[in-house]
């Protein structure tokens, strides 16, 4: 795949990964041109003017619930990475229709403009939490997954193809924990819900550098499920303030103890390829090659955070937070 010749269009593309995502692909793949697609027209600013510049870049103020400025953005566009989404828990459950029309309806408009345009690949970023979901967010992140994924049906034998890559918690990304337990270890105290509670976790830079891999070997269908580590979240807070007071405040509302990035019933579709998992989809309706070169997931197999393989000792999460720490300086 050469992305020197390639146009990509990134929705949510001021958001933490959008940010990351599009630097990344400046200074290290060259494509031909790189969409910023947002609604907030000061966060684009600010990226002009913290030094998001280059002649192959471009912003358009759009929101995805307007399918028809994705049809014009999308005129000429090569591939689609979908991260606009409403992702603070809370925020979606006290606002349910509105988080319904960005997750879900959002989705519906990124898969119509998509087929109108005809455009090459789409992948779209989800969540651990659209996995068993028990918050409206997981749920409308579970249905953008099934859109997308039966979306390779409406393009066919068409070259129009959909796949979504689903990870943990991003370190650092706005709304995640980190930043918080760096703004409460200045007082001394941190809070944690339950100190039973473990998470996945990846950085920006390879959550960015998994989806751009995606990208490159998607067939059209799959759920693409990296191998990353787990740590408890009582290890962060004592990593980001050891000589804090650790407060224990109780479970939240649609949270869960540990999260599940890959469930039992989807592990029989599923296929191990050393560094990630690769979901195939259960109903193809479309021409698609198959997978070869992995391994069947076991029988039964229930990819946790608390069962997890892959745990980080003391000394990488102090490595993971540290730089978070002196910026915070």
């Amino acid at each position: 795949m050469n992305w020197k010749d390639i146009s990509v269009l990134i929705t949510g593309a001021t958001g933490s990964f959008g940010k990351r995502c599009v630097r990344t692909l400046i200074n290290h793949y060259g494509p031909k041109r790189v969409i910023v697609f947002s609604r907030d027209e000061l966060k684009q600013h600010e990226m002009h003017t913290s030094g998001f510049q280059s002649d192959s870049l471009r912003y358009y103020i759009a929101d995805v619930r307007d399918v028809d400025r994705l049809r014009t953005a999308m005129v000429g566009v090569d591939v689609v990475i979908h991260a606009a989404a409403l992702k603070q828990v809370p925020a979606c459950e006290y606002n349910p229709i509105e988080a319904v029309q960005t997750n879900v309806n959002g989705a519906k408009n990124v898969i119509e403009a998509a087929l109108d345009c005809g455009v090459k690949r789409i992948v779209a970023l989800s969540t651990d939490k659209a996995v068993s979901p028990i918050n409206l967010y997981g749920a409308t992140k579970l249905v953008a997954e099934k859109l997308l994924i039966q979306a390779n049906s409406y393009s066919g034998a068409g070259a129009v193809r959909f796949s979504c890559v689903r990870y943990g918690n991003v370190v650092g990304s706005r709304g995640s924990v980190i930043p918080l337990f760096l703004e409460q270890s200045k007082t001394g105290r941190i809070s944690i819900t339950d100190p039973r509670m473990t998470r996945f976790w990846i950085t920006l830079d390879q959550g960015v550098k998994f989806v751009l891999d995606s990208v490159e070997r998607m067939h059209g269908g799959e759920v693409f499920v990296p191998k990353i580590p787990s740590t408890s979240v009582m290890d962060l807070a004592r990593a980001i303030g050891p000589e804090c007071q650790v407060d224990e405040i109780g479970i939240r509302s649609g949270e869960k103890l540990h999260e599940c990035l890959m469930s039992e019933d989807e592990s029989r579709a599923a296929l191990d390829m050393g560094a990630f998992y690769v979901i195939q989809p259960m109903h193809k309706w479309w021409v698609a090659e198959n997978w070869s070169g992995g391994r069947q997931v076991p029988s039964g197999f229930r990819y946790s955070s608390d069962t997890n393989a892959l745990w980080l000792t003391p000394d990488q999460v102090l490595a993971l937070v540290e730089p978070r720490i002196w910026a915070a300086v």
